[in-house]
């Protein structure tokens, strides 16, 4: 087993990535009660990563990202959980899971689904709590299509941008059905924020194949994906991820998933197509192939540098379609947050 993960918690990061865990990093079914039991029974060594999510976390690691995990998936299972990440050589800095039981034990039965009562506070208090030690340290934030996440995610960068306010927030929670003291503690989270734009990306898994275009109502700056070397891409043009951690991505999608160099290139020519590359830093890339191909195994080596070559064209693809993820109108929540609550999408069934 490995060691346990390092304690960098006094270690002001430059910068901070958030983590869903089910449909995200893992591939969870919980679309029956049976898929719920036999993930609840599942060992360590029997739950799955999605394609490329253990090596883009552990190069996200290594390049000094803070790794926060904010799951819904209940307390119950943080035993299992955590040696799962272990096991995948994942270090992290925070790891919050759903308190299930106490709700239960409180009576609290919409809380069981409801993500934005607790994902949404739970971000604002990461935050508050830190004070100013956080100032200037932005974020990157994964979630996928199987909940609310891309609506809970856009909420709090807007609040922390300053965008929405006490009032807007209550209204929203109101709406959203969200219990009374949740609702207060929020607001006073709400009040203390410094504004900043803090988001900088929001990436949605689409693990349900939901459309792309379901997701523009939020602006450029989510970013829904198909598999994670998408993710390296956008991540790696934005600073966050070195050249050569990108080709370890890669690498994964072709030892372990039977990607070959047309499908890898093909996966950064549809995230261009979409508007979220701006086709630069192709060229570090480059600089970095003789390093990957020094330790990297045959077949990968081969693949990854065909990628590497093709991506010249696609980067002129991503150029004329670059949307830059500033500053867009607010998205009507209000309107928007029965559309992404899981509750009321089964009662209009």
């Amino acid at each position: 087993m490995p060691d346990e993960p390092p304690d960098r918690s006094n270690v002001r990061p430059p910068h901070i990535s958030r983590w869903d865990l089910d449909k995200t990093y893992l591939r969870t079914e919980f679309d029956t009660m049976r898929d719920l039991v036999r993930t609840a029974l599942e060992r360590a060594d029997e739950k799955r990563t999605n394609p490329g999510a253990a090596t883009l976390l552990r190069e996200l690691a290594e390049a000094k990202v803070s790794i926060h995990i904010l799951s819904g998936s209940p307390e119950q299972m943080r035993r299992r959980l955590e040696e799962k990440l272990k096991l995948d050589g994942i270090a992290w800095d925070d790891f919050t899971l759903k308190p299930n039981l106490k709700n239960m034990l409180r009576l609290r039965f919409r809380a069981l689904r409801d993500q934005l009562g607790y994902k949404l506070p739970a971000l604002l208090a990461s935050r508050t709590e830190a004070g100013d030690a956080l100032s200037g340290v932005r974020e990157t934030l994964f979630g996928d299509d199987a909940e609310a996440d891309a609506f809970v995610y856009s909420l709090y960068a807007d609040i922390m941008a300053g965008r929405a306010g006490e009032e807007l927030v209550h209204r929203i929670l109101e709406r959203g059905r969200v219990y009374e003291d949740v609702t207060e503690a929020t607001v006073r989270c709400v009040r203390l924020v410094k504004p900043e734009p803090v988001v900088e990306r929001i990436f949605i898994h689409l693990e349900q194949q939901t459309h792309p275009r379901d997701f523009q109502v939020f602006g450029a700056r989510v970013v829904p994906f198909y598999n994670y070397l998408q993710t390296a891409y956008v991540i790696h043009e934005d600073g966050r991820l070195p050249a050569e951690s990108l080709l370890r991505v890669a690498a994964e999608m072709v030892t372990l998933h039977r990607f070959d160099g047309d499908a890898l290139a093909r996966s950064y020519a549809d995230v261009a197509r979409r508007g979220h590359l701006q086709g630069t830093k192709l060229d570090a890339l480059v600089a970095a192939l003789p390093a990957f191909e020094a330790t990297a195994p045959s077949p990968a080596k081969d693949e990854v540098r065909r990628m590497v070559e093709l991506l010249p064209p696609q980067a002129e693809l991503a150029r004329a379609k670059w949307k830059p993820p500033e500053e867009e109108p607010m998205p009507d929540y209000i309107e928007l947050v029965e559309r992404h609550n899981p509750r009321h999408k089964k009662r209009k069934k």
